[in-house]
């Protein structure tokens, strides 16, 4: 997907800023203010006979800039937080409308940008910490990064309407994941994908979301932000329908505890070595320290 170029290096501050919460944009202003503030009242040194005048000219130099910069560096910190949430916002509309929606067409009316917000929103209300890193470059066209329990997920964006994403998308991702130590991976498309692609993602963490899956993201992330009365359902890592493949689902009375700890153990696939690609049982206090594993008997 295409991104805009960025006018300035103010442009790249304010967006900086906006990947932060909100708040956290504020208190960076009021944070810079105050030390830059401080900077710039710092009083000159003195010219000492029979020393060059050099700390001095770097003195002024950083007073100088220090003025400058305690009313600018704040302003931009302050225009990254309401650009944040407005953002904010914006993702919160725009998810709630879709969701809503019982349009068939409901994800084929927008642009790439709010297909790529509405992803991220969705992963948001899963539990999700996003991270939208732009798209291109070095990073292999990865749109999105998550953050859950200690690991990291990579996530594409495809918002392609004529045709079926193919399976070099799915091989690329596979390949970003194993480059970056990511746990998984996800390709989502408003459209849908070949038999290729899922062929290829077929055990392995790569996960694929169409737009229905989308849909169902949308609106299960919206049904667990609302209070309900009866007990909630935990939050899993991904989509129920794309959680892992069919034959490894197991039931709640065929989960191992660790060997280690005693706690419920979870499923995760190898990243490297070996064993690369395969599933195995892990601990679920992953994150906490606890390393104990246990073999999937016929994965």
């Amino acid at each position: 997907m295409a991104r805009r170029r960025r006018n300035s290096a103010a442009d790249d501050w304010i967006d900086l800023v906006a990947l932060m919460p909100w708040w956290a944009g504020l208190g960076l202003a009021v944070v810079s203010f105050l030390v830059l503030r401080s900077l710039a009242n710092t009083p000159l040194p003195s010219v000492v006979p029979g020393q060059g005048a050099s700390h001095l000219v770097t003195g002024t130099l950083w007073r100088g800039m220090a003025l400058a910069g305690q009313y600018i560096v704040p302003l931009v910190c302050v225009i990254g937080a309401i650009v944040s949430a407005i953002r904010r916002r914006h993702r919160a509309t725009l998810a709630d409308t879709v969701s809503q929606s019982t349009a068939a067409d409901a994800l084929d009316h927008m642009s790439w940008r709010e297909f790529e917000l509405l992803v991220g929103e969705g992963f948001r209300r899963r539990g999700y910490a996003v991270k939208e890193t732009g798209g291109g470059g070095a990073d292999g066209g990865v749109d999105l990064v998550l953050t859950q329990g200690g690991e990291k997920f990579l996530v594409q964006c495809k918002q392609w309407k004529s045709f079926k994403v193919g399976v070099s998308t799915v091989r690329e991702l596979y390949g970003v994941m194993a480059a970056h130590g990511a746990a998984g991976g996800f390709v989502v498309t408003s459209g849908r994908f070949t038999a290729d692609a899922t062929a290829f993602a077929k055990g392995r963490n790569v996960h694929l979301i169409d737009g229905p899956d989308l849909l169902q993201l949308l609106r299960e992330g919206r049904s667990q932000a609302q209070p309900v009365a009866a007990d909630p359902v935990p939050s899993q890592p991904f989509p129920q329908s794309q959680a892992m493949p069919p034959k490894a689902a197991p039931t709640m009375a065929e989960t191992p505890s660790c060997p280690q700890c005693g706690k419920s153990m979870v499923q995760r696939v190898a990243r490297r070595g070996a064993s690369a690609g395969k599933g195995f049982w892990g601990c679920s206090d992953f994150a906490q320290g606890c390393r104990g594993t246990r073999e999937i008997r016929g994965f």
